[in-house]
C-alpha cells in the first residue's frame, strides 16, 4: 500500500476524489452535516489548540506535507540539480517568474475591479503533487529533463510559498514563543545529525516546535519546513543506501500524499457555490477573476518568459533534450495550483464570501491550466513517441541479422 501512494499518480488521484467529494457535499441537501463536520472544535484550550478540523487540516496535516516538501528541497540543494548553480538557473529563473508575473496580473485585474490586494500571492503557488500526477499520466515518451525541470521548478516554487507565508500572512508576531520554538527545534536538529530517529524522541520535540510556531503567530506549517532542514542529507563515510532525509521522506510521503493533503483538500475545496448563477456570481468577482487570470494566462507567461530570457541573454543552456514547445506546455502545468493556492486564499480571507470564491477560482484556474497543458504534452508525447519508433525502425535496418551471429558463420 505504502509503494502504491509514493506514485505521482496516485497522490493526484486522492486529490481530485476529495475535492470532488467537498464539492459535492458542500452542495448537496446534506451541506449543513459537511460545514459541522468541518467547524468541530478539538484540542486541549489551556494550549490555545482548541481548532475546528479544517483550522487542524490546513495547519496540522499541511506540515506534514511542507515536511516532506522540506527534506526534497534540502536534496535538490545538497546534492541535485540546484546544487549546480548553471543546471539551476532556468528553472530557478522559472519559480521567480512564476510567481512575479501571476501576481502582477492579479493587482492588475483586482485593481480595475477595486477589489481586495491582499490574495495577490494565491496564483503565484505551482501544486507540485498534482503537477507531477498530471505529467506522469501523460508521459510515456516525454524527456526525463522535462520532469527534472518540472521538479526543480516546483520545489524553488514551494521555497518562495513559504517564504511568502511566513512574511505576507503573519499578521502578529510572538517573538517570545518564535525564541521558544528554537530549543525543541534545536534538540531535534541535534538528534538526527547524530543519526538518532527514535519517533519516541522526534515526535514530541517535532510537536513542541510546531506549537510554539503557531503559537508565535507564524504559520505553522513552516515548522515543517525547518525540521526538514535540520536532516542531514548526505550519509557517514563508509555507509551505504539513501540519505537520512530521502529514507526520512521515503516513510513519509504514503502519509503526506494519501491522508495530509486530501484531507486538507476535502476540508478546503467545499464551499457552496450555488448553482450556475452562484458560478457565474463568483468569477464575476475580481479577486476570482485575478486568481484565474494568474493561474492560466501568468503562469504561462511568466514561466515560459522567464525560462526564454535568461536562456537569450545568459550562457544558461536549455537541456538538449527539450524544446520550446515543452517549456510553454511545462509552464501551463505550473498553473495548477490547487494545495498552496487554497492555502494562502485561506490565510487571506478566511472565512468569508471572497474566500468562496478563491476557492471556486482557484479550482476553476488549476482545471484550465491542467487541460491546456495536457492538450500540449499529449501532442508533444505522440511527437516523442513517433522519433523513438523512427529510431527503433533504423537501427532494426542497420542491425546484422540474428543468423550471422550464431557462431556458426
Amino acid at each position: 500500500m505504502a509503494e502504491i501512494f509514493r506514485a505521482e499518480t496516485t497522490g493526484g488521484l486522492l486529490l481530485i476524489i476529495a475535492a470532488a467529494i467537498a464539492l459535492v457535499w458542500a452542495n448537496s441537501p446534506g451541506s449543513d452535516a459537511y460545514f459541522d463536520l468541518r467547524d468541530v472544535v478539538v484540542g486541549p484550550e489551556a494550549l490555545h489548540l482548541d481548532l475546528s478540523l479544517g483550522v487542524w487540516a490546513a495547519d496540522g496535516l499541511l506540515a506534514v506535507f511542507f515536511f516532506v516538501a522540506g527534506l526534497e528541497l534540502k536534496r535538490e540543494f545538497v546534492s541535485g540539480d540546484l546544487r549546480d548553480p548553471r543546471r539551476a538557473a532556468l528553472p530557478v529563473a522559472a519559480a521567480v517568474g512564476g510567481m512575479v508575473v501571476p501576481a502582477a496580473f492579479y493587482v492588475a485585474i483586482a485593481s480595475l475591479g477595486d477589489g481586495s490586494l491582499r490574495g495577490w500571492a494565491i496564483p503565484t503557488a505551482t501544486d507540485i503533487a498534482f503537477a507531477l500526477a498530471i505529467l506522469a499520466v501523460i508521459s510515456t515518451h516525454l524527456p526525463v529533463a522535462l520532469r527534472t525541470f518540472l521538479l526543480t521548478l516546483a520545489v524553488v516554487d514551494d521555497l518562495l510559498a513559504i517564504t511568502v507565508i511566513a512574511v505576507f500572512y503573519t499578521d502578529s508576531l510572538d517573538l517570545a514563543f518564535l525564541g521558544l520554538a528554537a530549543l525543541p527545534l534545536l534538540a531535534f536538529g541535534l538528534l538526527v545529525q547524530r543519526r538518532v530517529f527514535s519517533p519516541l524522541l522526534l515526535l514530541p520535540l517535532a510537536a513542541a516546535t510546531w506549537t510554539l510556531v503557531h503559537e508565535s503567530g507564524v504559520h505553522a506549517t513552516v515548522a515543517g519546513v525547518l525540521l526538514a532542514f535540520c536532516v542531514p542529507v548526505r550519509t557517514r563515510d563508509g555507509d551505504e543506501g539513501p540519505g537520512p532525509a530521502e529514507a526520512v521522506e521515503h516513510r513519509l510521503r504514503p502519509v503526506s500524499a494519501a491522508f495530509a493533503v486530501p484531507v486538507f483538500a476535502f476540508f478546503a475545496s467545499g464551499v457552496a457555490i450555488g448553482g450556475i448563477d452562484g458560478l457565474r456570481e463568483a468569477l464575476s468577482d475580481p479577486v476570482a477573476l485575478g486568481v484565474v487570470a494568474g493561474l492560466v494566462v501568468g503562469k504561462t507567461i511568466g514561466v515560459a518568459g522567464s525560462t526564454w530570457l535568461l536562456h537569450t541573454f545568459t550562457h544558461a543552456d536549455l537541456d538538449d533534450d527539450l524544446s520550446w514547445v515543452d517549456v510553454i506546455g511545462l509552464s501551463m502545468l505550473a498553473g495548477v495550483g490547487f494545495t498552496v493556492s487554497l492555502l494562502i486564499g485561506e490565510l487571506a480571507f478566511e472565512r468569508s464570501a471572497a474566500h468562496d470564491h478563491v476557492v471556486v477560482a482557484v479550482l476553476v484556474g488549476s482545471v484550465l491550466a491542467g487541460s491546456m497543458a495536457a492538450v500540449v504534452l499529449r501532442a508533444r508525447n505522440r511527437t516523442y513517441r513517433r522519433i523513438c519508433e523512427e529510431e527503433e525502425r533504423d537501427d532494426d535496418r542497420d542491425g546484422i541479422p540474428d543468423i550471422y551471429v550464431t557462431g556458426e558463420g
